[in-house]
């Protein structure tokens, strides 16, 4: 027998993860990752960041273990395999200094290049990206959110966030790479609503 489940996506069609627009969502996330350091560093991170969760993953102790705000991160884009450079902020830089303490990194004195985001079953091994995906569903879900959120959410989470501070939208296509300005709204979902606001202001 042959069911069809109603919630499947059409054949052909994209399913797209979203952004968390909500700050006190984000907030509630943090609390309840408070006693999961891997999973708070990974939500923090991910969100100050426009990094994708491959390349998050493909990061080594080694590389982010002396980082301070300010300083800059350098990685291999997966898409494009160019290096892309990104500032890291103070609360992604408390977030891992935060970690990489709890987590006993340190004290075991592990190789340079272990990966940051690792399995907790084998600390050698890195997360991959459906673990991701499960992780922050299971997030989301935690604090009411209703939607599709996936490993993208996290920098699309990061995305959004810039456009409503009021980011230029022609960075934050830089930053993604993207090819149109609309793209980059697109990908970000910004809606209609969202652009209304900024005819809210009154001169």
């Amino acid at each position: 027998m042959n069911l069809k489940n109603p919630n499947h996506p059409v054949l052909g069609s994209a399913t797209k993860v979203e952004p968390i627009r909500s700050k006190t969502a984000i907030e509630n996330i943090k609390k309840i990752l408070a006693t999961h350091p891997r999973d708070l560093c990974l939500f923090t991170f991910g969100i100050n960041t426009a990094f994708r969760a491959n390349e998050l993953l493909s990061i080594c102790l080694g590389q982010v273990k002396n980082l301070s705000a300010g300083d800059s991160l350098e990685l291999k884009e997966s898409k494009t395999q160019k290096h892309r450079m990104v500032t890291i902020n103070k609360t992604a830089a408390a977030a891992l200094k935060t970690f990489i303490s709890e987590d006993g990194f340190l004290n075991n004195r592990p190789e340079e290049d272990a990966p940051l985001f690792h399995s907790h079953k084998n600390k050698g091994v890195a997360l991959i990206v459906p673990s991701v995906t499960r992780l922050v569903k299971g997030w989301c879900a935690a604090v009411g959110l209703k939607g599709n959120y996936g490993s993208h959410t996290l920098r699309k989470t990061w995305g959004y966030w810039q456009y409503k501070r009021g980011t230029p939208v022609p960075l934050l296509m830089a930053a993604f790479g993207h090819a149109t300005q609309q793209q980059t709204l697109t990908y970000l979902g910004i809606q209609e609503k969202d652009v209304k606001q900024i005819y809210d202001m009154e001169l």
